[in-house]
């Protein structure tokens, strides 16, 4: 089953604590950690990651970017990321292929919001919880991969062994 998961970008930036103290730093470098957290979380739990930000301000349409196979919109002029999200999840509900559809955000009345709408609701301290335990997953495979020893020995029989053993002595 197809999963989706719609993040509310700078309503996530602005509820966790690393990224809200980077983004009174450098906003850009906020989004940057936002996006790589989500490139690892992508990886890990195989389901697709669209990061929606503001831009109601900015001029323009609405912009997109891929990075890492994650879709990064851009709300156009006079378009808040709340209205885009919701856009997006009748979108995506239209399209008739049995999904799971997330919403990521800590703004109480657009989780109620998008779950009238059909999507399943996550609080960015969930999604939070859910990034450090993909990281924390990863982590500990590439531990034991680098744990785990591949040598032939390991495969060979005690009498092929032994053989190699005596052409090794001379």
């Amino acid at each position: 089953m197809r999963e989706v998961l719609i993040v509310d970008g700078y309503n996530i930036i602005g509820d966790w604590p690393e990224l809200r103290e980077l983004k009174y730093e450098r906003l850009e470098a906020a989004r940057d950690k936002l996006i790589d957290d989500l490139k690892e979380y992508k990886a890990f739990t195989g389901r697709e990651v669209i990061i929606v930000f503001d831009a109601h301000l900015a001029s323009g349409g609405q912009s997109e970017e891929v990075i890492a196979g994650i879709r990064i919109l851009y709300s156009k002029q006079e378009e808040t990321a709340d209205e885009l999200i919701e856009r997006l999840v009748y979108e995506l509900l239209r399209e008739k292929v049995r999904m799971h559809i997330y919403v990521a955000t800590g703004d109480y009345v657009e989780q109620q919001v998008t779950f009238g709408g059909g999507a399943l609701r996550i609080t960015a301290r969930e999604l939070k919880t859910d990034v450090k335990n993909a990281k924390r997953q990863i982590r500990e495979n590439v531990e034991k991969q680098n744990n785990t020893r591949n040598v032939i020995d390991d495969h060979l029989s005690p009498q092929v062994r032994e053989m190699f053993e005596k052409w090794r002595r001379g």
